[in-house]
């Protein structure tokens, strides 16, 4: 009788220690319907303000500052190339001479015929002033003054038009020397010597490319601009304005470009087909590194954010639905997930525009171990440039106190 009286006190001890359990078990470790889990030691980044200056990384080609096509204004037999291809080239040198033997004839012929029209004018003038002092005293008819004067008048104009088109023919006669239109870099020959050419023909003789400054021409998706437009609305970038719009470019080998250039345009119109438009910027080129039409990276500067949040890219994750989440330690030391927005990547670390505040106690190392409402036992990570150590939480390091 006694030993059963002993293990009935045996077995009410363990139902009374079982009950105590149950109630020192937390809320969710109650509604999770687990046992509730030992704290873990977990590193965190406490979340704190700063500025950036924000640039997006635009792909483009490059384009020469001008360009010109050589082409014949006149028709005839190339006779001399009067340059090198593949040299620099100044503005009115002669790069190639057309066999001018028909046009000088029609200059000397249209000079002779402006000769003979000035003749002509000189001996009715003379006529016209006799007659003008004799129909004062009737010695001619007025009629016949009249017809002197109208005659004059002809002549007048048969001078002018003979006068244009000595002029027009000086003109052809120049053009059989065809001169570059601009100073720059030009190219091969499409023509060789004893090749007929004619005025206004579609295909270019050569083309010469002013090549320092150069133009890049850029291509921004109308969402990232419509971004762009609401941060600075919203107060949220600062932008100097466009002397402050400096870009960068990274060459197709990966290297920095030596040279800043500055942002010229925005074209107005969307293409349609792409929903993008195009971005123009102006950079120097004295040693000729960039060419036309290389594909180059350009980073675009938009301008500068007060107080960033920028945090490690360790300590963000993406959910199933693709959305970015992370870990934050609140103040009873637990866990809790927190859904973030974040703009881009700057280096290592994500800009996060919403989702996160100052102060707060980011997870970055330990993520594996622990998940939403678990306790922890949190070390502040120090930053980049200060000590290297794990630096004991404050907040955890007072609740340890306090619980012995």
């Amino acid at each position: 009788m006694q030993k059963i009286l002993t293990g009935c006190g045996i077995c009410f001890l363990l139902m009374l220690f079982l009950a105590l359990s149950a109630c020192e078990k937390s809320p969710e470790a109650e509604a999770s319907g687990r046992p509730e889990p030992a704290a873990v030691e977990v590193g965190a980044v406490r979340v704190k303000a700063s500025r950036v200056s924000l640039a997006t990384e635009l792909p483009g080609r490059t384009a020469a500052f001008k360009v010109a096509e050589i082409r014949p204004q006149v028709t005839g037999i190339i006779k001399k190339r009067l340059f090198t291809e593949g040299v620099d080239v100044k503005a009115g040198q002669v790069l190639y001479l057309i066999d001018p033997a028909i046009y000088q004839a029609a200059y000397s012929r249209a000079k002779a015929e402006l000769a003979r029209a000035e003749a002509d004018l000189s001996t009715l003038r003379l006529r016209e002033e006799r007659y003008r002092g004799l129909v004062d005293i009737n010695a001619v008819s007025k009629q016949e003054y009249d017809d002197t004067r109208a005659a004059l008048e002809q002549a007048e104009a048969q001078v002018a038009a003979a006068r244009a088109a000595l002029d027009s023919a000086r003109i052809n006669l120049d053009y059989t020397e065809v001169k570059a239109p601009i100073s720059g870099h030009i190219g091969r020959s499409a023509v060789t010597v004893g090749a007929l050419v004619t005025a206004n023909q579609p295909a270019a003789l050569a083309v010469i490319h002013q090549l320092d400054p150069v133009y890049v021409d850029v291509t921004r998706s109308t969402s990232q601009l419509l971004s762009l437009k609401r941060k600075l609305a919203g107060g949220r970038l600062i932008n100097g304005g466009p002397e402050s719009a400096e870009v960068s470019l990274l060459l197709e080998t990966g290297e920095t470009y030596p040279a800043m250039g500055r942002l010229q345009f925005s074209d107005v119109s969307v293409d349609p087909s792409t929903g993008s438009v195009i971005l123009r910027s102006l950079f120097p080129n004295p040693d000729r590194i960039l060419l036309p039409g290389m594909f180059v990276r350009a980073l675009v500067k938009e301008g500068d954010m007060d107080n960033a949040i920028l945090v490690p890219q360790q300590g963000v994750a993406r959910n199933p639905k693709g959305e970015a989440v992370a870990l934050v330690v609140n103040g009873d030391d637990r866990v809790e997930q927190r859904r973030l927005e974040v703009d881009r990547a700057i280096g290592d670390q994500w800009l996060v525009t919403s989702g996160l505040a100052v102060g707060d106690r980011l997870v970055v190392e330990g993520l594996q171990k622990v998940r939403d409402g678990d306790p922890v036992k949190v070390y502040i990570i120090q930053e980049q440039g200060e000590s290297a150590a794990k630096t004991p939480d404050q907040a955890s390091e007072a609740s340890s106190e306090g619980e012995v």
